[in-house]
């Protein structure tokens, strides 16, 4: 970059012959980021060039026409279609499709001011600064930039407002980047960008939006604030909301992202709510979320699994499926490309599920320590992809168990009988490609009670004033 020493060969005033051009040494050194001084020498004036002697020991000088310079001793170049060199306040202007060309930034606008004194770059209208060394620009009316210079600064920093786009690049050869819009964005140095003011985030993969965003890559540490949301937009989508998200990077990818305070993210087949939530994305597909509550653990679950300590509801991690919900202290859900495959749930674990889909009202429920449930994937209906389904439930600790059992070999009455069962594990699995149970095993110091159905006597009329009823069920132990 340019530095507070200006050399411009003097030419007559008028539409006298433009003047020889300097010749152009050969490139020895380029700029570095100590922020090398650099002694501007002109190349090529198009038109016209001429001086001003404003006072004694301070001339302005103007050249227009198409002008060329460099920096001597290094291979940065400028160019504008006219220059306007201010001696008495150390700045030079560069106007009509304004470039310049430095080993940290490529910057074209319509107008561009750098002021020496303060190391400083203004750029006006259709502005485009690129980043040679990562690959990332930005587009937008407007751009201050101050470069590194000793004595002055040690790290670059660049503002623009006016809603600029910035194209986030890893490095030049990193393929799609992240795409950032904000009202008002700032650069320091290659790895640290704040943004404000309704801010979005954009790649194929994903997208977020949220009042102010900040990027920290040497932290490895991103955040969104303000009414966040962050949606991910594989072929199963995922959208995660709370208070509070933070991203944790690597290489400018994103590695984890974590919802704080009433956290909700939403999947395909599935909903979650809890405090905290964290997604581990890889190969930028989500493939693990980990939940957990900020409150105090409750008192143990009372009878019906019902836990009775006052909680809100909102604060006690909660999953729920199509016909199925898990709640616990903290829950894990395995999700390998994006494909729920498995749920865990610890601490005063509690599973409800739709037991008939025809009878939406009757729930079977399971109480536990830990709470497993595992998942397979089966055509949907439109051949659009595969739906979740819950194949098999496991609870262990102090287990219990209510449930509806179907016999399909049973002809008389079709009401289910009724289960309740207590042990250290409980093992529930489901009929293939069905919502009913298929069995229930109790191990380790088992046991409980059934309801069955009392059998229709089709064979009996009913008279008038016979107040029995069909499907009483007797109990008997499992």
């Amino acid at each position: 970059m340019m530095a507070a020493v200006f050399a411009l060969a003097l030419v007559q005033q008028g539409t006298a012959s433009p003047p020889t051009p300097t010749p152009t040494p050969t490139p020895v050194q380029r700029d570095t980021v100590a922020g090398r001084p650099c002694q501007v020498a002109i190349d090529t004036v198009g038109h016209y060039g001429r001086q001003v002697e404003v006072r004694p020991g301070e001339t302005d000088l103007f050249a227009g026409g198409g002008v060329k310079a460099h920096c001597q001793g290094t291979n940065s170049t400028l160019s504008a279609d006219s220059v306007a060199w201010y001696a008495g306040v150390g700045r030079l202007d560069m106007m009509g499709t304004a470039q310049i060309r430095d080993t940290s930034i490529w910057l074209d606008a319509e107008t561009i001011h750098y002021f020496l004194r303060q190391e400083r770059l203004d750029a006006h209208k259709n502005v485009v600064a690129k980043n040679p060394g990562t690959g990332s620009v930005l587009r937008g009316p407007n751009l201050t930039y101050y470069r590194v210079a000793r004595g002055i600064r040690d790290t670059a920093e660049m503002y623009a407002t006016s809603r600029p786009t910035i194209e986030y690049h890893a490095t030049p050869d990193s393929g799609e980047p992240y795409v950032i819009v904000g009202d008002r964005v700032r650069f320091k140095g290659n790895d640290r960008v704040w943004a404000g003011g309704s801010v979005t985030v954009d790649r194929s993969d994903l997208s977020a939006k949220g009042d102010s965003l900040l990027l920290d890559e040497t932290a490895g540490f991103g955040l969104l604030a303000g009414h966040p949301e962050v949606d991910g937009k594989g072929a199963r989508s995922y959208r995660l909301v709370g208070r509070r998200i933070e991203f944790g990077l690597q290489g400018r990818e994103i590695r984890l992202i974590k919802a704080l305070g009433a956290g909700q993210v939403t999947g395909t087949d599935w909903r979650l709510t809890a405090d905290t939530i964290h997604l581990a994305v890889t190969n930028h597909k989500l493939q693990q979320v980990f939940a957990w509550s900020t409150t105090a653990a409750p008192t143990t679950p009372a009878a019906g699994g019902k836990n009775t300590a006052a909680r809100p509801d909102s604060a006690q991690p909660r999953a729920v499926s199509r016909q199925h919900t898990i709640e616990a202290d903290s829950l894990a859900l395995d999700l390998p490309d994006e494909v729920l495959t498995e749920a865990r749930s610890y601490g005063h674990a509690r599973s409800t599920s739709i037991a008939d889909t025809t009878r939406p009202t009757e729930r079977d429920w399971m109480v536990g320590d830990t709470i497993v449930a595992h998942w397979t994937h089966v055509p949907d209906s439109a051949g659009t992809g595969a739906a979740a389904k819950l194949e098999r439930i496991v609870a262990s600790g102090h287990a219990r168990a209510f449930t509806h059992l179907h016999n399909d070999r049973d002809t008389t009455t079709h009401t289910p009988s009724l289960n309740y069962s207590r042990g250290d594990k409980i093992d529930i699995r489901l009929k293939p490609g069905s919502d009913r149970i298929d069995e229930v095993l109790v191990t380790g110091r088992a046991d409980g009670l059934q309801l069955e159905p009392e059998p229709v006597d089709t064979t009996k009329k009913k008279t008038a004033g016979d107040t029995t009823k069909a499907g009483v069920r007797k109990p008997r132990k499992p």
